[in-house]
C-alpha cells in the first residue's frame, strides 16, 4: 500500500506573488488542502489558501478545514499549555487524513511565511508519525519568512555589518534585553510594550506584511512606541485579528 503523502508548503505572508515555482510546482497536482482554521474572524486567510489553490492546482482537489483546537493565551504553565495544544491538534489532522486522503493521495499545509520559523506544523506532524497509527510521508518546501519581508519592505538589512541577529518572542522580550544583543526580531507578541527598552533603539514594525493592509511604522522606539501601540490597537479591532513583526536595533557605539 502506497503511503500518503503531505506537503507542507511556505507561502509567504500574503502577497500571492511569494510563493516560489517550487512551490507552485508542489501545488499542481494536490488531492487534497488541510486548513486549520482558527475562528470565524479570521476567514480571511482561510480564503487567501483557498485562492492559492485555485490557480496553482491543476486537478480536482479539496479543501479540507479542520477546526483548531481552542488554546489557552496566558495560562500558568506555558510549556504544558503548548504540549496539549499540540497534542490535540495532531488528533484532529490524523483523523483529517485518515478520511480525506487515500493511499497514494497527496496532501497539503499551506503554511504562512516559512515552516522551519515559529510555526508548529512540523512538530505537530511528527507526533502522528510517532504514533506509527497512519503511514506518512512528508515533503517541505520554504517560503518567505515574516522576517525577510519586515527587512525588504522598510529597506534595512538585518544584521549590522558583521553582527548577529537574534530572532525571538515578546515573552522572552518582555524579561530583559539579551545580552550582547544588536539586532533583535520580535515575533508572536500579543501585546508589544516598549516601555522597559532603551528609548534610543530604532525600532522597524510592520503588520499584514505582503497584504493590502500593510502598515509601516519606523523609528526611535521613545517617539514611536506609543504610536506602535495604538496603531496595532486599532488595526487589531478592525480586522479582529493582527499578524506583526519588528526589528530593534541599537546604535553602534
Amino acid at each position: 500500500m502506497q503511503d500518503r503523502q503531505i506537503r507542507v508548503i511556505g507561502i509567504g505572508t500574503g502577497d500571492p506573488e511569494h510563493l516560489t515555482l517550487q512551490a507552485v510546482r508542489a501545488l499542481s497536482d494536490v488531492d487534497a488542502v488541510f486548513v486549520l482554521d482558527k475562528r470565524a474572524e479570521t476567514a480571511d486567510l482561510v480564503d487567501i489558501r483557498k485562492r492559492i489553490c485555485a490557480v496553482h492546482i491543476q486537478k480536482p482537489h479539496r479543501v479540507v478545514t479542520v477546526e483548531d483546537p481552542p488554546r489557552e493565551r496566558r495560562p500558568a504553565d506555558y510549556g504544558a499549555t503548548v504540549e496539549a495544544w499540540h497534542a490535540a491538534r495532531a488528533e484532529r489532522l490524523e483523523a483529517a487524513f485518515a478520511a480525506e486522503l487515500g493511499a497514494g493521495q497527496v496532501g497539503a499545509i499551506l503554511v504562512w511565511g516559512d515552516p522551519a520559523l515559529y510555526d508548529s506544523t512540523l512538530r505537530i506532524l511528527d507526533r502522528i508519525a510517532a504514533r506509527g497509527r497512519l503511514a506518512l510521508r512528508c515533503a517541505v518546501i520554504p517560503g518567505l519568512s515574516s522576517v525577510q519581508v519586515l527587512a525588504a519592505r522598510h529597506g534595512v538589512p538585518l544584521n549590522a555589518i558583521g553582527g548577529p541577529v537574534l530572532i525571538t518572542t515578546g515573552r522572552r522580550l518582555a524579561a530583559d534585553w539579551p545580552e550582547d544583543a544588536d539586532s533583535i526580531v520580535v515575533m508572536l507578541d500579543g501585546d508589544p510594550s516598549f516601555a522597559h527598552l532603551d528609548p534610543d533603539l530604532t525600532i522597524y514594525w510592520g503588520a499584514y506584511l505582503g497584504g493590502p493592509d500593510e502598515i509601516l511604522i519606523s523609528g526611535r522606539v521613545g517617539s514611536v512606541g506609543d504610536e506602535i501601540r495604538r496603531v496595532r490597537a486599532e488595526a487589531r479591532a478592525r480586522h479582529g485579528w493582527i499578524m506583526d513583526i519588528y526589528l530593534l536595533r541599537r546604535l553602534a557605539e
